[in-house]
């Protein structure tokens, strides 16, 4: 098999290690990686799909992505995803997609959605259900970085931590009103990037003084007129 081309998506995750013990290998890690992410990119969700994906190619496809026999079943994805740390695969993949999608210009500000979710069948009995918080880089749709929130705090104090993975210089952080919080802003600006977060009711004190900036400007010289009564 000839060595994948610098920059193709085998060459991002072969910098990927491998989780699995050195006995039984019988996959190539980067032919498994590619079979997941490839997977993905066409609609599939759980394992089974996944599986189902790559046994459904041809075989040209199956040695195109580094496999040298039938790729895997379904308990070999299964184990290998669940073994996997998810802090380096996901920066390579972000680094791959990046690298697909060229520098974008310079001169605008590149709006990253800060946002959490549920994932759906995480609940157990006694255990919270697993909650993510990501930056979505907006104009690509691509996840920047991700972090799951600790069941002992909120996405508050999850943002302060995974602002710290992104450069913000050039950026600008929007987020609903969860976000709207002074270290929140106040790390943002310290870090060069710019924020544009919601301020509701909640607040009602900033929002008041946030329309008072609006309004148009009172005059003394300006007098109302007194409706006179008939």
């Amino acid at each position: 098999m000839k060595p994948a081309p610098a920059g193709s998506l085998l060459t991002y995750l072969s910098q990927v290690p491998d989780p699995r013990g050195r006995q039984g290998r019988r996959h190539c890690l980067e032919a498994m990686l590619a079979s997941v992410v490839c997977a993905m990119l066409q609609g599939a969700r759980s394992y089974s799909a996944i599986t189902q994906w790559i046994h459904d190619q041809d075989v040209e496809l199956w040695h195109a992505l580094g496999f040298t026999r039938r790729p895997p079943k379904l308990g070999a994805f299964r184990k290998l995803l669940m073994t996997l740390p998810p802090q380096h695969f996901e920066q390579v993949l972000a680094d791959w997609a990046k690298y697909c999608l060229g520098v974008s210009s310079k001169d605008l500000l590149e709006a990253v959605a800060m946002d959490g979710k549920t994932l759906c069948g995480t609940l157990q009995p006694h255990v919270r259900a697993v909650h993510l918080l990501s930056l979505l880089d907006q104009r690509t749709g691509c996840v920047l970085s991700q972090s799951r929130v600790d069941a002992k705090t909120n996405e508050h104090k999850g943002a302060l931590e995974i602002l710290k993975t992104l450069i913000l210089k050039g950026r600008v952080i929007t987020g609903d009103a969860m976000f709207c919080q002074r270290d929140l802003c106040q790390q943002i600006r310290d870090d060069d990037g710019h924020y544009f977060f919601v301020v509701k009711d909640n607040q009602s004190t900033l929002k008041e003084s946030i329309a008072a900036e609006f309004r148009a400007a009172f005059s003394p010289y300006e007098r109302t007129a007194t409706p006179v009564a008939s």
